[in-house]
């Protein structure tokens, strides 16, 4: 570990190459959808770049610190992790996560002030949510219920880094004493806030396979998750209805969106694409429900993934498009 960190941080997963690519895709596609389809320089290329940093060491840090506070439930559902196995221990472990929360910090601090807070709220969030909450509180499936707000703050933050360092309107202008200031327009909240709601959806919607793969676990340790709180097949039945639900915003964010028809096309097949994996899910026998969940667990966060990465290839398209005045219909 110590004599290849690099190579140690991209095996200690089983992150497919693809996976790790899409994520650069994903953290520009927001700043991008808030900044629209205009002149790109190097003012805004500088913004859309310090995102891509800042959340890409938040997605490591916040991984690592998942690791560390889930070593016990990991040594039951996922022993080949690198703590369970033995292939480092929690304290070099620890070490690595406070390098990329520095990451985090640091270039989210220069975007701006704002944004810093963003993070540092977020990250106050996911500790004391990793570490404390989702063993203790007893809320029926209370950690499935608040683990998508680490994939929210993707979208908060992307808009909030052109709202506060690149503003495109004064609709909505507030400022901040020390803070700085936040220039938007109410079609912009709009956006972001649907956005929001697609990735708290979609990613719920993955979430709940892999808590019935991981339900041994989760109710050895006490976590309550759709599956331990409401059984198998509940949580399945949830899962298809969250997936359907974010398809639903998915279409509301093309209608208010500068998204083409190139990105509703190819949304649709993923969509259908997942459905009916999710639907598999359904009418899966409790012999092989757990086997099941690991593919639908694995094929909705593709579908999760993917669906950020339409929106990067759209706008990217429309605005290599938009030099030579060339238009997409619809």
């Amino acid at each position: 570990m110590l004599k290849k960190p690099l190579d140690f941080i991209s095996h200690w997963r089983s992150l497919p190459p693809y996976e790790l690519l899409s994520y650069l895709f994903m953290y520009a596609s927001v700043p991008m959808l808030a900044y629209g389809i205009s002149n790109y320089d190097l003012n805004i290329l500088k913004i859309i770049l310090f995102t891509i940093i800042t959340l890409y060491s938040g997605f490591f840090a916040a991984l690592i610190w998942n690791d560390i506070t889930d070593a016990d439930i990991d040594e039951v559902a996922h022993p080949d992790r690198p703590i369970p196995s033995g292939r480092i221990s929690k304290k070099k472990f620890f070490i690595i996560a406070l390098f990329f929360s520095a990451m985090v910090f640091i270039f989210s601090s220069i975007i701006s002030i704002l944004c810093l807070g963003v993070v540092g709220f977020a990250a106050i969030f996911v500790t004391f949510h990793d570490k404390y909450l989702k063993k203790k509180v007893k809320i029926p499936a209370y950690s499935e219920i608040f683990t998508p707000i680490q994939w929210v703050v993707v979208a908060i933050f992307g808009f909030m880094a052109i709202w506060t360092a690149f503003p495109q309107s004064s609709e909505i202008f507030i400022n901040i004493p020390y803070l700085g200031t936040i220039s938007t327009s109410f079609l912009a909240v709009l956006q972001m806030m649907v956005l929001v709601l697609f990735t708290y959806f979609a990613d719920n919607a993955h979430d709940l396979p892999e808590g019935i793969y991981d339900y041994d676990g989760d109710k050895k340790q006490g976590v309550r998750t759709y599956a331990t709180s409401f059984g198998k097949k509940n949580a399945a039945r949830i899962s298809f209805t969250y997936f359907l639900i974010s398809g639903i915003f998915a279409f509301i964010l093309y209608f208010i969106t500068n998204l083409s028809i190139i990105f509703l096309t190819l949304f649709i097949v993923i969509w259908f694409y997942i459905l009916s994996y999710s639907f598999k899910l359904l009418k899966a026998k409790e012999s092989n429900i757990k086997q099941v969940s690991k593919v639908v667990g694995r094929k909705g966060f593709d579908y999760f993934l993917i669906s950020y990465n339409l929106i990067f290839i759209d706008i990217l398209i429309q605005v290599i498009l938009g030099r030579y005045d060339i238009l997409i219909p619809f």
